[in-house]
């Protein structure tokens, strides 16, 4: 079957051939980045970006699957490998880049500037993420059952999870925006200190929350158009405005380096009050969470 053929059909996995060298490429270069993030997080323990190298192993595995769906365009196992995992990737990173701005805010001992209670900072969004994740892993998994009215009930409940996942992303957006206005009104001794590179730290986040916000718009827009629709017929939508935007995320992320404010996930808060007794108890001297940031 041709190209023209696939365009025409009632329904089909693709509506073209996948390309081969585009498949590849994306392969090696999410596969060089995933292995460049994985050596940096086991050197520096910096557990917080493991959904983020899974993210990484995700787009490697998916665009893997499009080689696959090259050679047998009518495996069903090579396109649910590629539109799951792929679809699913972005998710993974987001909820990594959701971890490092409680840290941040945390190192910066900004607590009060923060949108949401830094006690629930990082839970809120990791969970709205979870529920994005399953969400569209749910949408995923009925779509494999191989009828034509699971794949369009499929197709709904994926929409549903990128509606989520567009909300969630936004609020954090919005939560990181009010933490940056505030700290540069009322700058505390640790952000006037320049302890971190934090508004490097918080560029980064914006810059990624950008890319994988444009992504998720497009995705919505592809599964409301269907099977059928004007984006889902063309190829290279998919890697403009998916392979090449989360490959970017990839890239600024290797900017921000691994922070190395280790075994901070759910103690983060709890901690606070020791590390201030501490500050006060101990003139001229560093407490641990500035030590390990240095």
């Amino acid at each position: 079957m041709d190209s023209a053929d696939l365009a025409d059909a009632f329904f089909a996995l693709y509506r073209y051939i996948p390309s081969l060298p585009l498949a590849a490429v994306s392969v090696a270069c999410f596969g060089i980045l995933t292995l460049w993030h994985g050596a940096r997080l086991l050197q520096k323990r910096s557990l917080y970006l493991t959904p983020f190298v899974i993210g990484g192993l995700f787009e490697t595995l998916g665009y893997a699957g499009r080689i696959w769906s090259h050679y047998d365009l009518n495996s069903l196992g090579g396109f649910i490998i590629q539109s799951l995992l792929i679809l699913l990737a972005p998710a993974l990173f987001a909820a990594s880049i959701y971890m490092i701005l409680g840290r941040l805010i945390h190192t910066l001992r900004a607590d009060t500037y923060s949108l949401v209670p830094l006690r629930w900072l990082t839970k809120v969004f990791v969970i709205g993420d979870v529920v994005s994740f399953l969400t569209q892993s749910l949408g995923g998994g009925v779509q494999a059952a191989g009828t034509l009215e699971l794949y369009e009930i499929g197709e709904k409940v994926i929409i549903a999870g990128l509606f989520v996942q567009i909300f969630v992303f936004g609020f954090f957006m919005i939560t990181t925006i009010v933490f940056h206005r505030r700290i540069l009104a009322r700058p505390t001794s640790q952000s006037a200190e320049n302890v971190i590179p934090w508004m490097k730290y918080l560029w980064i986040l914006y810059g990624v929350s950008v890319l994988i916000m444009v992504r998720s718009l497009f995705r919505v827009v592809e599964y409301l158009q269907g099977n059928a629709g004007y984006l889902i017929r063309r190829e290279y939508f998919l890697y403009i405005f998916d392979a090449i935007l989360m490959f970017l995320v990839m890239v600024l992320m290797l900017f921000m380096g691994p922070i190395t404010w280790e075994d901070l996930g759910k103690e983060d808060v709890e901690l606070m009050p020791r590390f201030r007794r501490l500050s006060k108890n101990t003139q001229g001297s560093t407490t641990p969470m500035e030590d390990s940031v240095r």
